[in-house]
């Protein structure tokens, strides 16, 4: 489907409820499955990927009610399933449950295939088997890619050191530490996100935790929670993003997550928009909460373009499309480095937004780790989302500035992670139209 935006012709205003944590939600739906006895979440983020990690969930033998927003699951034990699991889109979902299940003493003697659409079986997967196989996890790959097959057997702990600082890598290691014997632990060069070690302990698994480690204890069981999920920020970034660039707009966004190991787009904006963003902390408490604010969102007169500190990038990794569309128009050239990881996300992000920003009149030069934007002037015309959701929401957003109206290509894929997208723009006073 095509997704047409004209250009803002006033400036935006109103308050936006951001869905669910995407992160949180798959991750709760694993936890819930894998639980002894029944777990109840709040808030969880109903789109493709999510739901597709849930109907694995009842696939593996989990009972799941789902009413709006609300889900409750109740993990009995976990059985072969007659068919392959299909995680779709869903790299956290493919690579979690990998970890989760690949050891699980239930399923010792049945094989388990997980599988996903053609853009999620191009991604690499080789970064959670060599460690998982260094566990003694038999797995069997497309030359390092999905579609997966494991033969759960049993598990020793690791100590594993990652390359690259990575959420899924770290978070597929520490649930199969859970079915090992002993110590796992895992080291990573730079912060990533953390949500894994927040929510554990809220399903009774302790966590030890210091600067670039994390390890648990095996074997551990699960026990059901009861888990709200935040609002999730990576969505809330392109409300956010359209406040920002449509002068005069006064937008409110929350309450949503803020969580310190993903914050990087915050702190990113604070340096091309100045206080332009205030936060106002609302709560955090019990086990596996997440810090979670209200956004107040004034337009500067305004973006400066700026340079994104490479330890930066783990906390701002699914935005960096987004950020270069608030490059497009910022002044002066923002140059990020450091951020190789775009190119194995949903679609190669670096190359395919260079691109989309170059039809749109923008200049941009690609680096192999980054790229170096130059704001200016923003031209309509038609674009391609190349088959990734945020690439379509960011182009989305940046149509609001352009000359002329753009339209965007395989904008579809939005339904992925924000279904409401179209809606919460429209509600703020942007113009768009499916075709």
């Amino acid at each position: 489907m095509r997704l047409i935006v004209k250009p803002a012709v006033s400036p935006l205003s109103g308050r936006v409820s951001p869905p669910g944590d995407k992160s949180v939600s798959h991750r709760a739906a694993i936890f819930g499955g894998l639980a002894r006895g029944t777990s109840r979440i709040e808030g969880f983020l109903t789109a493709e990927d999510t739901l597709a990690t849930l109907s694995a969930m009842a696939e593996l033998g989990a009972r799941v009610e789902r009413d709006g927003r609300s889900v409750e699951i109740e993990g009995r034990g976990l059985r072969g399933p007659g068919r392959p699991l299909d995680l779709g889109n869903s790299g956290t979902g493919i690579r979690l449950l990998a970890g989760a299940l690949c050891g699980h003493p239930d399923l010792f003697g049945a094989s388990v295939e997980l599988i996903g659409d053609a853009s999620l079986s191009r991604r690499p997967m080789n970064r959670i088997i060599e460690p998982l196989a260094a566990m003694g996890a038999r797995i069997e790959s497309r030359d390092g890619r999905a579609p997966l097959v494991l033969r759960p057997g049993p598990l020793r702990a690791v100590d594993h050191e990652l390359s690259i600082a990575s959420a899924q890598v770290k978070s597929a290691i520490l649930l199969a530490g859970l079915n090992a014997r002993g110590r796992t632990q895992v080291v990573e060069p730079g912060v990533s996100r953390d949500h894994t070690e927040r929510l554990l302990p809220a399903f009774g698994v302790a966590v030890e935790r210091a600067e670039g480690r994390a390890e648990v204890m095996g074997p551990a069981g699960l026990d059901a929670a009861s888990i709200a999920v935040p609002g999730d920020l990576s969505s809330a970034a392109f409300m956010l993003a359209a406040g920002l660039l449509v002068p005069g707009s006064r937008v409110d966004i929350g309450p949503v997550g803020v969580n310190p190991t993903r914050d990087g787009f915050l702190r990113i904006v604070e340096r091309m928009a100045g206080s332009a963003v205030t936060r106002r902390p609302v709560a955090e408490a019990g086990a596996g909460a997440e810090p979670v604010a209200m956004l107040e969102t004034v337009a500067p007169d305004q973006l400066a373009g700026t340079r994104v500190p490479p330890a930066w990038v783990p906390l701002a990794i699914d935005e960096f499309p987004l950020i270069m569309a608030m490059a497009a128009v910022a002044d002066g050239a923002t140059v990020i480095t450091g951020a190789e990881e775009l190119r194995v996300k949903e679609s190669d992000r670096l190359a395919v937004m260079s691109r989309q920003l170059g039809r749109l009149g923008v200049r941009v030069e690609e680096h192999a780790d980054g790229a170096t934007v130059y704001g200016g002037r923003v031209r309509g015309g038609g674009v391609d989302s190349g088959g990734d959701h945020r690439i379509a929401m960011s182009l989305a957003v940046l149509a609001l500035v352009a000359e002329a109206p753009v339209e965007i290509a395989d904008a579809e894929w939005i339904r992925t992670s924000y279904p409401a997208f179209v809606e919460h723009l429209e509600s703020l006073g942007a113009r768009l139209q499916w075709q």
